[in-house]
């Protein structure tokens, strides 16, 4: 039986002088060994691709990203400290996801497209977290090496009537931190399925979809050697698998 087949989303990245559609490994990596599922890199275009995509996907999952969803896409101002936007990656994305959840099919949202996801329920975000009162510097450390930047950062506190809880049976965890935007106000209908100890949500759900999971931190990174990171790849393959044999029955 062929293994379900995943669109993952790409950023707009300059490499040597040409726009490169750009998607980093550790995000394939993680799909392809602890999912579980295979991949299809999946352009950023500022127009938005065509929905038609989806029909043959069993899941999207929506990578992190250095750049942040430009605010004109929750109705705010722009933050003078916000210098790196992507607005082809903003267009694919967000059509994307909309188009997803029409069809019901599995999400799997990493940092920026947690971020994505929560603007794509109709919510907004903060910018920049490190700037607002009483909220924890929630970038990487400033650490040599990229191995320092992925270490522990802060606890997390699961919702015990969420999905992660029901993942794992363990509400308290620790987790990475790689970002300066966050959620602000909720998407509509989504759940808040963790929270940072500054009541920062870190983790959204829609209950009402088979599988609509989107993550502050980054799951991505040594997946198999953290339980709640391996837990969210394995359900979410396990979703993707799902989704296959009912369009296929």
């Amino acid at each position: 039986m062929h293994k379900p087949l995943i669109g993952v989303t790409a950023c707009q990245r300059q490499i040597e002088g040409h726009q490169c559609h750009m998607v980093v490994n550790k995000y394939v990596d993680a799909l392809r060994h602890s999912a579980q599922v295979e991949v299809v890199l999946l352009p950023a275009l500022a127009e938005g691709l065509n929905e038609g995509i989806l029909s043959r996907l069993d899941g999207l999952c929506l990578t992190g990203s250095y750049s942040n969803v430009d605010p004109r896409h929750y109705a705010a101002d722009r933050d003078p400290a916000e210098c790196r936007l992507d607005p082809d990656r903003d267009g694919s994305a967000l059509s994307l996801i909309r188009a997803a959840r029409r069809l019901q099919l599995p999400l799997l949202g990493i940092c920026r497209g947690l971020q994505e996801m929560n603007v794509a329920w109709g919510g907004s975000l903060r910018q920049p977290l490190q700037e607002l009162p009483g909220l924890m510097d929630h970038r990487e450390p400033d650490t040599p090496g990229v191995n320092g930047h992925y270490e522990p950062a802060h606890s997390l506190n699961l919702n015990p009537d969420g999905l992660l809880y029901r993942l794992t049976g363990e509400l308290n965890f620790e987790v990475n931190s790689l970002h300066q935007q966050g959620i602000d106000r909720l998407g509509d209908g989504l759940l808040a399925e963790a929270l940072a100890p500054d009541g920062l949500v870190e983790a959204i759900s829609d209950p009402t979809l088979p599988f609509a999971l989107g993550v502050q931190w980054h799951p991505e990174w040594r997946t198999d050697e953290h339980p709640l990171y391996a837990a969210i790849f394995t359900a979410f393959g396990e979703a993707c698998a799902h989704y296959r044999q009912r369009v296929n029955a």
